[in-house]
């Protein structure tokens, strides 16, 4: 088949779309027709049969989906890449699982598009379709970058490959290591998640292996571990490269070979498990290093999704704000706040060393200490560029107040901070306990401490929560 052959339709509602795709097909010595509806296109199917399909997912009388559902069930191997404005994650992988070649967001590049026109054609009849229902966690972003990611995901979606996944801490590796399971054969099996950074060495091996009873001091009972729970599922291993090398080699093994030993244990456990590691280092300058295995390495690395840090992703941060917002208020039980223009602005400037991760805490922070229905940016910490760490002007000019009142009648009284740091902290427990309705770990959080820390302060404050 040559270009000048090739026979393209198109499937869109919007004229301005189906004439510049037209155009380009013309210029690129394609044969284009074009299409307003669905059910123009089935009925110009039922006479002719084009080489490639170009829909929309979403028109008036018939999504792409639809149509994508119903080619296949007249067994048509036609090839269709699936456009769309609506770019996320559940568009993206529905694409995929429907047998969608290839998930193309708008705006999109007129070369690429006539490129992937191009090699659809080349490797007709090599995608497969699945009737599986879509399950995915939320993810959000209409980002490029992450439009990567959802590509990923989809494509992975009928598959049980092993997967790595790479990113800064915070940016939700995890988030799309559940995608990657709840989107695969899998899903009905579990998903257990393992932060191996989180885990002394020494007891590294028991968490994923699991161990017999009596193998060591303190074994009372038969432990099944972390491999033996997802069975028929997915293991998560985040942070991959804090594991040690001793366990990197029994890591590889368990991959080689699907089964391995609980400590202690004399007979061998089978297993059928999906590894998905993260990690935030470069796995390849470990392996340089000598820290890591590089046949481990290469085990891990079949297929690599790269998760962008928010800073790649600023188109993506007021909708992510927004829904952290409204998330906030949905588990303090109030009516959720709203940004300002400047506050807006101030985040889209912002870097966002911690990622998404920073994002959630802010929007929780904002959530309880913002008085008002609208955040502005006076109420971000100064590092942000707001005007002072979650206060205003009016409580600090009443704070200086205080404290020049207090020098000017008994300078010799006790120092200001040992009244004022007491009763600071006695109101902003007080505040966070009210919020989370007497929740000590949810006020923890608020606060920035542990769970035992805010213990602590209200034994010695003589607080007591309701």
């Amino acid at each position: 088949m040559t270009m000048r052959e090739l026979s393209v339709w198109v499937v869109d509602d919007d004229e301005s779309v189906r004439w510049v795709l037209e155009q380009a097909l013309k210029q690129a010595q394609m044969l284009p027709r074009c299409f307003e509806s669905g059910e123009a296109f089935f009925r110009a199917l039922d006479r002719e049969r084009p080489d490639v399909i170009v829909t929309d997912i979403r028109m008036p009388d018939m999504t792409g989906l639809e149509l994508m559902a119903q080619l296949t069930a007249q067994n048509s191997d036609i090839p269709v890449i699936v456009i769309t404005a609506h770019s996320d994650l559940d568009n993206a992988v529905s694409a995929y699982q429907g047998g969608a070649f290839e998930y193309l967001p708008k705006p999109f590049d007129i070369d690429k598009a006539v490129e992937l026109i191009s090699r659809a054609a080349r490797q007709r009849g090599e995608v497969t379709t699945s009737d599986r229902a879509l399950r995915s966690p939320r993810i959000i972003g209409q980002a490029p970058a992450m439009q990567e990611v959802f590509r990923a995901i989809g494509r992975l979606s009928r598959s049980s490959m092993t997967v790595l996944i790479t990113g800064e801490s915070g940016t939700g590796k995890e988030l799309v290591a559940r995608a990657l399971h709840e989107n695969s054969p899998r899903t009905e099996h579990p998903f257990v998640a393992l932060n191996t950074s989180a885990i002394t060495p020494e007891l590294m091996e028991s968490e994923l292996f699991g161990h017999e009873k009596g193998s060591f001091t303190g074994a009372n009972q038969r432990r099944i571990g972390r491999f033996e729970q997802s069975d028929g599922g997915t293991l998560f291993l985040d942070e991959i490269g804090d594991m040690s090398f001793e366990l990197q080699t029994r890591l590889l093994r368990v991959l080689a070979e699907s089964e391995f030993f609980r400590v202690g244990g004399q007979a061998p456990v089978r297993v059928d498990v999906r590894v998905i590691a993260a990690t935030h280092q470069n796995l390849g300058a470990a392996v340089t290093a000598g820290t890591f295995r590089e046949d481990l390495f290469h085990r891990l690395n079949v297929m690599r999704i790269d998760v962008p840090p928010l800073r790649a992703r600023r188109e993506d941060i007021k909708v992510l704000a927004s829904v952290y917002l409204e998330q906030a208020a949905g588990e303090l039980d109030v009516p959720p706040k709203t940004l300002s223009s400047d506050a807006a602005a101030l985040m889209l400037e912002y870097e966002w060393p911690g990622n998404v991760r920073e994002l959630v805490n802010m929007c929780r922070r904002l959530t309880v200490t913002v008085a008002g229905s609208e955040i502005t940016a006076t109420n971000f910490p100064e590092e942000m560029g707001g005007a002072a760490l979650y206060v205003d002007a009016a409580w600090t000019a009443a704070l200086a107040e205080w404290a020049e009142g207090q020098i000017s009648s008994a300078p010799q009284n006790n120092p200001l901070l040992a009244e004022a740091l007491p009763a600071f902290e006695r109101t902003l427990i007080e505040t966070a306990l009210r919020c989370t309705h007497g929740k000590r770990l949810e006020a923890a959080k608020l606060l920035g401490w542990g769970r035992n820390t805010l213990t602590r302060k209200i034994k010695e404050l003589g607080l007591y929560s309701r």
